[in-house]
């Protein structure tokens, strides 16, 4: 695992931390999931 995936893996996790004592954990999950489907929608779109 390079340096930089560790650092955005880490980001991640401190976001999902910070979520979950807000109450905010679905709202962040929703988006999540929102974006890894308009990921993979524009990544066939562009084949």
């Amino acid at each position: 695992m390079s340096v930089r995936s560790l650092l955005y893996w880490l980001a991640r996790l401190l976001g999902d931390v910070n979520a979950v004592r807000r109450g905010r954990i679905r709202q962040r999950i929703v988006r999540r999931v929102a974006g890894k489907a308009a990921g993979r929608a524009l990544r066939k779109t562009l084949r």
